[in-house]
């Protein structure tokens, strides 16, 4: 064997080498002490973590998920993370306690229901531990934290704690900067025991009742302050004012009032104020927005004029003031920084500045509607060129549609409808590419439409209604192929009617023009279509059999024309109106017929009728009687008057009360309750009909279109409440404000019973969009948008911000009850049957007591109780239709099992989803296998396992 020579100079080098080696590892692998090292291996092996047990692991916990251990050296674990990890059991926190250099623990996003007291006991001694994370959980209570002494950050938000605020020990904490109580269920006052050095106090969405007290300028630390959606009254203190170092102050949605204190103006470090759904009077505190960048004192009381310094703030971001009593002018100085400015449902007078708005580069959002301002609209807002939506609604504004409204090329919703502006519509507006409503409704513009309008493409809904336009309708308007509402009525159009877009859907008006001729074979094609109103024009000839195959209408208007011959056979889901038209013939079979009467049998008739009507007015003064005795019995009032209509005449007896909800001037002057009870009385103009409801859609005198709800109260499951009840509770659905629910705006409770009115705002149901085998497939970024939309939703009323703040749940969440407004606005329906419905008392069967088949959770077979968890049972399914592309229930076989069955194996996966969809691209794929994780965690057949709604929100919008 050959020896290798080395040099002594070269061995002492190496082993010098290799010493200083072994010396860096030593620093850079340094392992844990041996009991820290053996909690560690314990921790893993009890909770079972996959990612902690992986083969070698156990010698460097350093290196798992969650675990932050001190550098350089990892000798010591610091901070310990298990958010998300799907824990149930709390039986490990004492473990976590031998970590003696602990300080920081989140555990966080999981389904913890209780603290073992161990934990106190043995964590109180950690003199390091700061930061406690116990959010987003089931905790129904709290041990008391006094003795941890050096606690710093305590978050219990999003939980189920009940109790006293003042009953949890949090005044012990000495060393606490920031306590998040939020999304609880706390009640009591708001906390002023607390140490003095507090920095961020949020107790937002809970019960706390009381005043804002005085003391709390004690805490000069602050610099955040949550304390919206509760229930909090009197005024705000003007001591606040001492808060030097406060950045944002939010008291939305309480029941405070006063006025709002000039002190908050010295507040330098102020940037956000939220006061709004409040009961707030007064004048606005000139100098508010003095240090602010965002100001919202929407839905008060507030009075006076706008402060002139109010908008002209450097630093301003957002104002919204809408839905006040403020008067007078819209200050001439605005700042360029603002981005959305709101001042909406007020009475603000007088005519824009335009030099206000030169230089408004970065406004996205500016709404004016429902006030009284005059004069011309300013050709400055064409400067506007970030503007997205642009509302001048219901104003009385005068002149012409500015051509510089050309310039708005990212504008996509522009409402100008309700004013007096005249001219014509300028050809510019076929710059307006990402247009998606355009309503100019109800003003007096003249000429024609411009065939640029067709170039338009995005555009959904357009209205023209009520001007003076004449000439014909472009014949490429055929080009707008996304458009499914079309409102031409009440012009002077003529002439040809072009083929017209093919998802029309909503409605189709062309009424109160001087058409004639045949109805044209052109409207064959819109088999989406719901409403055809063709009346008051001059329509000749017969009514054309092909209208008969439109399939989804439901209303077809063709009054007042020329019409002659006999009437095709339309189903009984069409309401048909054929009145005024001579020539019409009628058979008996037709609803409109009347009996004929030959000139011998006349004076018989005559004989008869004045008898009939004798009678008739006999009975009908018996069942006012009836009806006013029982109404005083429903109600529990001593006297009812009837209202009158704007045109005087009296609402018909059967109506017991009715009353609006919204605070929307539109909505109040249209909604007409004597119609809507009019409306319903004929069954089979019903859209369709639920276990609970018959969904009608009504058009209103002033011609605004509104979807009602008739309580179907056949069934036992409704609830033997009284009337005013059943009021107070459809109140406080009123109240609710939420883009992804839909809210009734007013109600009527009437002999038969009770009616709901809502904004026909929506085209088709989920359902429709995704199992219509002629409907376009719907991409996953469309899917995924509807998905949190719905999440938002639901999650909103399980933690409802409404008056006793219990959460509102769903009885029949299925794709049917979620209504498109378009491909990413979803709305939840029927949010009301959860207050008018007890199971307990039903004789009908599970579907029509706990939802839809294929949505229903197991358990309810046997509790026969909407739960929170039941929902998101039922939302689980409906992601998985979103992912699926399959409904609920195919072949006799429900999709959550089908799903579960086929979710094994990670192979499958694939296979599981909507193959037209998550082909497109490997990021929706990726994608859309996550959310289906979100979806079987959903449908977990045990309650308890599912994750609440807020915690499914905030999975889905981290995909």
């Amino acid at each position: 064997m050959r020896k290798i020579h080395v040099p002594p100079e070269t061995g002492k080098f190496m082993l010098f080498l290799f010493f200083t080696f072994l010396s860096c590892c030593h620093v850079c692998f340094s392992e844990l002490s041996l009991n820290q090292t053996n909690t560690m291996i314990e921790l893993s092996r009890f909770l079972n973590i996959s990612d902690w047990n992986l083969p070698g692991s156990e010698r460097n916990p350093c290196s798992w998920n969650g675990v932050l251990c001190s550098q350089p050296d990892n000798s010591s674990v610091i901070s310990l993370s298990l958010s998300n990890f799907d824990l149930s059991n709390s039986s490990f926190l004492p473990l976590v306690c031998n970590l003696q250099t602990l300080e920081s623990l989140d555990v966080s996003n999981n389904r913890l229901s209780s603290i073992p007291d161990g934990f106190v006991t043995d964590c109180e001694r950690l003199i390091g531990l700061k930061h406690l994370n116990f959010s987003t959980n089931n905790f129904s209570s709290s041990p008391g934290f006094r003795g941890f002494s050096k606690l710093a950050v305590l978050d219990f938000s999003h939980n189920v704690l009940t109790g006293n605020i003042g009953d949890y020990g949090f005044d012990g904490l000495v060393q606490l900067r920031s306590l998040n109580l939020s999304f609880n269920s706390l009640t009591g006052s708001v906390p002023v025991h607390l140490t003095k050095g507090l920095e961020k106090l949020e107790v937002s969405d809970n019960r706390l009742s009381g005043t804002i007290p005085e003391g709390i300028d004690d805490y000069q630390e602050l610099t955040l302050i949550d304390l919206s959606d509760n229930q909090l009254n009197g005024s705000i203190p003007s001591s606040l004012g001492n808060l030097s170092k406060l950045e944002s102050l939010l008291l939305s949605n309480n029941y405070l009032s006063g006025p709002i204190p000039e002190s908050l103006s010295s507040i330098q470090t102020l940037r956000r104020f939220a006061a709004n759904r409040n009961r707030f009077m007064g004048r606005i505190p000139s100098g508010i927005t003095k240090h602010l960048e965002n100001l919202d004192l929407s839905f008060n009381n507030l009075v006076g004029s706008i402060p002139d310094d109010l908008l002209s703030q450097l630093k301003l971001v957002s104002v919204d003031l809408s839905s006040n009593q403020l008067v007078g002018w819209i200050p001439q100085s605005i700042s360029s920084s603002l981005v959305r400015l709101r001042l909406g449902s007020n009475k603000l007078t007088g005519s824009v500045h335009s030099a206000a708005f030169e230089s408004l580069q970065n406004l996205i959002y500016l709404e004016m509607d429902n006030n009284s301002l005059t004069g011309h609209i300013p050709p400055s807002f064409g400067n506007l060129v970030s503007l997205s939506l642009l509302n001048l609604a219901m104003n009385e504004f005068t002149g012409i549609l500015p051509p510089a409204f050309g310039n708005l090329t990212r504008l996509q919703v522009i409402k100008l409808q309700q004013n007096k502006l005249t001219g014509e519509i300028p050809d510019t507006i076929t710059f307006l590419s990402n247009l998606l409503i355009l309503n100019i409704s109800w003003n007096s513009l003249s000429g024609s439409i411009p065939p640029s309008v067709s170039n338009l493409t995005r555009l959904s809904s357009m209205n023209l209604q009520g001007n003076n336009l004449s000439g014909t309708i472009p014949d490429n308007i055929r080009n707008l192929e996304d458009l499914i509402e079309l409102q031409l009525g009440q012009n002077q159009l003529r002439g040809r009617i072009p083929v017209m877009p093919r998802k029309l859907q909503i409605s189709l008006n062309l009424s109160y023009n001087l058409f004639e001729g045949s109805i044209p074979t052109t409207l064959s094609e819109l088999d989406r279509l719901e409403v055809l109103d063709l009346s008051n024009n001059k329509f000749s000839g017969e009514i054309p059999d092909f209208l008969r195959s439109l399939m989804s209408l439901t209303q077809l208007i063709l009054s007042n024309n020329q019409l002659t011959g006999n009437i095709p056979k339309f189903t009984k889901n069409v309401l048909l109106n054929v009145s005024g038209n001579p020539g019409i013939k009628l058979n008996n079979e037709d609803k409109f017929s009347i009996p004929k009467t030959s000139s011998g049998k006349r004076k018989q008739v005559l004989v008869i009728i004045f008898v009939a009507s004798g009678v008739c007015a006999i009975v009908a003064g018996i069942i006012t009687v009836i009806v006013l005795k029982l109404s005083r019995r429903f109600k529990g009032i001593k006297n009812i008057e009837a209202d009158q209509n704007e045109e005087g005449s009296t609402v018909l007896p059967e109506v017991i009360h009715g009353k609006l909800l919204t605070s929307n001037a539109l909505h109040r002057s249209n909604i007409n309750f004597t119609k809507a009870v009019e409306a319903v009385a004929h069954p089979e103009s019903a859209l369709y009909q639920t276990m609970f409801w018959s969904y009608y859609r009504v058009v209103m005198p002033s011609g605004s279109s509104y979807f009602i709800k008739k309580l179907n109260t056949r069934d036992r499951i409704f609830q033997q409440a009284s009337s005013e009840q059943l009021e107070l509770e459809l109140e406080m659905l009123g109240k609710l404000h939420h883009a992804n629910i839909m809210v009734p705006l007013a109600y009527v409770l009437y002999s038969e019973g009770c009616l709901l009115v809502y904004d026909f705002a929506h085209t088709c149901t989920l359902y429709d969009v995704l199992h219509n085998p002629t409907s376009d497939v719907v991409d996953w970024t469309s899917r995924y948008s509807i998905a949190v939309g719905i999440a938002q939703g639901i999650s909103y009323l399980h933690g409802s911000i409404s008056n006793g703040r219990d959460p509102i749940l769903l009885p029949d969440l299925s794709s049917k009850k979620i209504i498109l407004k378009s491909l990413t606005e979803p709305l939840v329906g029927d949010i009301e049957l959860f207050k008018v419905i007890d199971p307990s008392r039903s004789n009908s069967s599970l579907s029509a007591v706990a939802g839809t088949i294929g949505y229903i959770p197991p358990e309810y077979a046997y509790t026969m109780r909407v739960t929170m968890a039941g929902n998101v049972y039922s939302f689980g399914v409906i992601l998985l239709e979103l992912l699926t592309g399959r409904p609920a229930v195919s072949e006799g076989r429900d999709l959550a099992k089908w799903v579960q069955s086929h979710s094994s194996h990670q192979e499958q996966q694939n296979d599981i989803l909507d193959l037209r969809v998550s082909k497109t691209s490997t990021v929706a794929t990726k994608q859309m296998l996550r959310a289906l994780s979100i979806a079987l965690a959903c449908i977990n057949i045990s309650p308890g396992a599912r994750p609440k709604m807020k915690t499914v929100l905030r999975m889905l919008t981290r995909l």
